[in-house]
């Protein structure tokens, strides 16, 4: 996986640069070393996302290490006429690429990192360029987790407050819901407290609008108090597929909430860091975690444990330990995703996602049992989203080992998705939109109230956000 990464990060490397924007000159003078332009030496390094399928190209990045350096940028950009883009990790990259970036500043918040653990109300604060494997350190020894997703390495603040999937889900809901707090330098350039008493309309709208609304330097968060968890995978070899993904089909319809749980096909590339049982191999996996005694969450994985899986590693272990449950790349990955929402998932459904993980032009099919505590909106003090309607997300990914081949990644996870269109309904999860994508059907009913607030508290359309509001 690292050599196609490097392959294509190389080719845009060696891009031509753009000519030097005048605005960059005056950005400079105002800010100093906080600015990164294109005739720099560290350009391509500070420009480059988590995604590097996607070649980023803005005016300048800016990389603060306070939330006073955020403001002075925020200001400094907006006087020279220039946009913002708030940016964590660049996992979803290419969603903010799509919004344009010619006239806009990136604020790379790589810099900004740290979390402050109250054991006793159950908290943490977390500046806003932290990933959650630095929540699971803090939170750790205290016996407590958080409601993370899949990867250690994406940042809390995009994660969160584009709604969250985890691991949890099912029984805890999105991780939106878990925020209580945020600090966020608006398009004035002003750094504002939003919470259920402070600039509650600001607060309500970050839920959901994100970066659309300004940049987010902390967050305050409630933790899980869960200092282990019963959880694993269950691998078989491809050739089980269909066996395995039926069983899986019927057994979710009993599912307890408790279990939060994917069924997925992949299609592992012969890679010297893989083990050798895996390397070039495709299989199908189960993975996830079952919140219940050791006794009663195998009770609940019996009729998949019938199945007799290759490798089954469901056990207690440490709740920090469920982040790589997921077996999710650890380093800058080039790919195209697409996903959908199904309400249902019959056998048709089923022959869909067996079709779909036939094509070995795609790294991996996935679908994710959601409802439960998933589906249900926060009765009062939710945000713009606090649920996701629907009982299973599919969700495709293709690596793109070259520019030349990403017209056909990006072909392959949207003909995956398209299998399973008798079955769509209208959602959308706005953690899995990566570009090309109507946000709206993530943000439901309260895309009008998003809009009539970003008119208010972005009058000038300052933010250019990975989740845009219009």
């Amino acid at each position: 996986m690292l050599e196609l990464i490097m392959t294509l990060s190389d080719t845009m490397t060696d891009a031509a640069r753009p000519d030097a924007d005048p605005r960059g000159a005056g950005l400079r003078s105002a800010l100093g070393s906080l600015i990164v332009l294109p005739d720099d030496a560290e350009w391509d390094h500070a420009r480059r996302p988590w995604n590097v399928a996607v070649d980023q190209r803005p005016v300048a990045v800016a990389r603060p290490e306070t939330a006073e350096d955020v403001v002075e940028i925020v200001r400094a950009a907006t006087a020279a006429g220039l946009r913002v883009a708030p940016q964590s990790t660049g996992h979803a990259a290419a969603a903010l690429a799509d919004t344009g970036l010619a006239d806009t500043v990136i604020i790379s918040l790589a810099r900004l990192r740290g979390v402050t653990v109250d054991p006793v109300a159950r908290t943490a604060r977390v500046l806003g360029g932290s990933l959650w494997n630095d929540v699971l350190e803090a939170t750790a020894p205290h016996g407590l987790t958080a409601p993370h997703g899949s990867a250690g390495d994406v940042s809390v603040a995009g994660y969160s407050l584009s709604g969250g999937l985890s691991f949890y889900a099912r029984t805890h809901g999105l991780a939106v819901n878990f925020v209580r707090a945020v600090q966020v330098v608006t398009a004035e350039g002003n750094l504002v407290r939003a919470s259920a008493q402070e600039n509650p309309d600001l607060f309500w709208a970050v839920r959901g609008g994100s970066g659309a609304f300004g940049v987010v330097v902390s967050l305050e968060i409630d933790l899980l108090p869960y200092a282990d968890v019963f959880a694993g995978m269950l691998l078989w070899d491809a050739a089980r597929a269909e066996d395995v993904a039926r069983a899986w089909a019927a057994w979710t319809t009993t599912a307890p909430e408790s279990a939060t749980t994917t069924l997925r096909i992949l299609h592992l590339p012969p890679l010297p860091e893989l083990p050798p049982f895996l390397s070039g191999r495709s299989v199908v996996v189960i993975d996830g975690a079952v919140l219940e005694s050791d006794d009663a969450a195998a009770a609940v994985l019996a009729p998949l444990r019938h199945l007799a899986p290759e490798v089954d590693t469901f056990a207690r272990i440490p709740a920090a330990g469920l982040v790589a449950v997921h077996m999710d790349p650890p380093q800058p990955t080039p790919a195209f995703t697409a996903h959908a929402v199904l309400d249902e998932l019959p056998d048709g459904a089923v022959d869909a996602f067996l079709r779909a993980g036939s094509d070995r032009g795609l790294f991996m099919t996935e679908l994710r049992h959601i409802g439960g505590a998933v589906a249900r909106p926060v009765a009062s003090g939710g945000g713009a989203i606090s649920a996701l309607t629907g009982q299973y997300l599919i969700h495709t990914v293709a690596v793109v080992p070259a520019p030349e081949v990403a017209e056909a990644a990006a072909a392959a996870v949207r003909a995956g998705v398209a299998l399973f269109r008798p079955w769509h309904i209208d959602a959308l999860a706005l953690t899995f939109i990566d570009g090309g994508a109507d946000r709206a059907l993530g943000y439901g009913e309260a895309a009008a109230r998003l809009s009539e607030l970003k008119r208010r508290f972005d009058p000038g359309a300052v933010f250019s956000a990975a989740q845009p509001v219009h």
